[in-house]
């Protein structure tokens, strides 16, 4: 059996073939740099949001996807976003769209990504992954949760 430490230390290699596992591997990563230069093909968001409002999660995203440019004007892209959206925080509210609502506060991370579903295909999709803690609004009582949300643009 290896160590703790062998087992921490050791290099793995990560896959960046597919929307999803991008989406989350930037949003858990130390380093979400090296995972972006990893998976060519698809453009990448980082970002950050502690709220008890889930609408301010909502537009914490929109926002930076608006203004990095990975959204275009209009309806269509916007509503993929806002559908990806929906789906990661059914995820980390454990299916369960209410934050302040359910004395229940979060600290966020977030990856939007944007390309190919699997590498080679040609149609864009967007997905959306949440990272952090969420719990009472009382330190010490939060846990850690994840949120993935996928759809085509």
């Amino acid at each position: 059996m290896k160590s703790r430490e062998s087992v921490l230390n050791a290099t793995y290699s990560v896959r960046c073939d597919s929307l999803g596992r991008v989406a989350l591997l930037t949003v858990l990563a130390e380093d979400p740099g090296q995972v972006v230069r990893m998976a060519s093909g698809y453009r990448v968001v980082l970002g950050q949001v502690g709220t008890m409002d889930v609408q301010r999660v909502i537009a914490a995203v929109e926002t930076a996807a608006r203004r990095e440019g990975l959204i275009a004007d209009g309806y269509e892209e916007e509503h993929a976003l806002y559908h990806a959206i929906l789906e990661a925080l059914h995820g980390i509210g454990r299916g369960q769209l209410g934050l302040g609502n359910l004395l229940r506060t979060a600290a966020l991370r977030f990856s939007i990504v944007r390309g190919p579903r699997w590498a080679g295909e040609q149609a864009e999709w967007i997905a959306v992954a949440l990272y952090g803690t969420i719990g009472q609004p009382v330190k010490g009582n939060e846990h850690e949760v994840v949120g993935l949300g996928i759809n085509h643009l």
